[in-house]
């Protein structure tokens, strides 16, 4: 038998290896995916091997995350209950595809992860790996061991693995967001101590001036800051740093979680704060009242949908539709000012902008003919004027 495990290398998929082994009598293959966390894919390797890996793959999937996962969520103005910018959720799916790539390339039997039986990442991967192959097996070490941090770490010294740094937190991250839960956190009365947060400064010990930033869109997506072109990874690293620097992206929400449990989460996503607040104010620019009202619904769609493990359901591609069509007109450039951690747009501007200075001023180069809304606006409220009619007859009658 042959597994393939989406291997972190942490403590709780290290355990993986050796338990999978025990339990199932299987060729443990890791894959390790590059998405922005900064790890030392040589390392990983090399601790996999020393565990019982028979085989090893680490992968650098960051241009393909950014295109294909963080581009649409860019689209889709993406705030998962209008805070969290699905920043885990959308680095799922793409785990899931190279989970199935690599047990198809190696005929494997079965995939295998470290998430739990109430967290959501479950759901994610799982609906990823049957979407795409429904003829693997899936095993999740974590969900049928009923795997806790002490058990983990007793099970670690048992079989001599190294644990590594015993974080009161469980910490995941990629390009798009880092999040932090478990230990203090979960008293949701208690405020994060500052050693939670990694990427942000706390927003009082940020720069006392504010930094002014330009990011061009070309329909929809993020190519260039402050006048000059950048590819598409380095922008949003640079972004991180800078609104990192100014205490911009702090998330400190309680979270419905798609299993009906509530979770406290805190998150750093200095990048996508700015970027979503960005591309959202161009949209208010260049599309129609009632594109932008509709579309409101769509994202939020959207964003359940990704959040709760749904990539591959076909309802999105039919979002993704509508979605890519607005994006044809979203593009022009968007002012900010990052200061103590507030991304605050300050100017915008498109070839494509529907503001209209002759309509929108009150100076004397006003285009406007006032004297059109008198009838305007009784026609508009007829259907509420007739109403109080009738409302006034019954009165009358009572």
């Amino acid at each position: 038998m042959k597994t393939v495990l989406a291997y972190s290398g942490g403590l709780d998929t290290s355990i993986c290896i050796k338990w999978l082994q025990e339990n199932y009598n299987t060729d443990v293959i890791t894959l390790t995916l590059e998405l922005g966390q900064q790890i030392d894919l040589k390392k990983i390797e090399e601790k996999a091997k020393k565990l019982g890996a028979s085989k090893t793959y680490s992968i650098d999937v960051r241009d393909e995350f950014v295109d294909n996962y963080i581009i649409p969520a860019i689209k889709a103005n993406a705030m998962y209950e209008g805070k969290y910018p699905v920043s885990t959720a959308i680095s799922r799916p793409l785990i899931g595809k190279w989970l199935v790539e690599i047990a198809e390339r190696e005929k494997a039997d079965a995939v295998a992860h470290g998430a739990t039986g109430k967290g959501n990442d479950q759901v994610r991967f799982e609906l990823a790996v049957r979407a795409l192959n429904p003829k693997l097996r899936i095993i999740a070490p974590a969900r049928e061991w009923d795997l806790n941090r002490d058990r983990a770490i007793g099970y670690a010294e048992e079989h001599e693995i190294p644990i590594g740094s015993r974080s009161r937190y469980s910490i995941d991250e990629n390009l798009w967001g880092r999040s932090i839960e478990a230990g203090p956190l979960e008293d949701p009365m208690k405020k994060p101590e500052e050693e939670v947060f990694v990427w942000t400064s706390a927003p009082e010990k940020a720069p006392d001036r504010p930094e002014k930033i330009e990011i061009e869109f070309e329909k929809g997506i993020p190519v260039g800051l402050n006048g000059e072109e950048i590819d598409r990874v380095g922008l949003i690293q640079k972004l991180n740093e800078m609104g990192g620097k100014h205490g911009i992206g702090r998330i400190d929400m309680i979270e419905d979680r798609l299993i009906g449990i509530k979770s406290r989460e805190v998150y750093e996503c200095p990048a996508a704060v700015i970027l979503l607040e960005a591309h959202k104010e161009l949209e208010r620019l260049v599309l129609t009242r009632e594109e932008n009202l509709f579309k409101e619904s769509i994202d939020r769609k959207w964003t359940q949908l990704v959040y709760f493990g749904q990539w591959y359901e076909p309802l999105k591609k039919d979002l993704d539709a509508f979605i890519d069509r607005t994006q044809r007109m979203v593009t022009g450039r968007v002012a900010m000012e990052l200061y103590k951690g507030n991304a605050r747009v300050v100017g915008r501007g498109s070839p494509n902008s529907l503001y209209d200075l002759g309509l929108a001023t009150y100076d004397k180069k006003d285009r406007f003919d006032h004297k059109l809304a008198e009838g305007f606006i009784r026609l508009w409220g007829l259907p509420s004027e007739i109403a109080g009619r009738r409302r006034r007859r019954n009165w009358k009658r009572t």
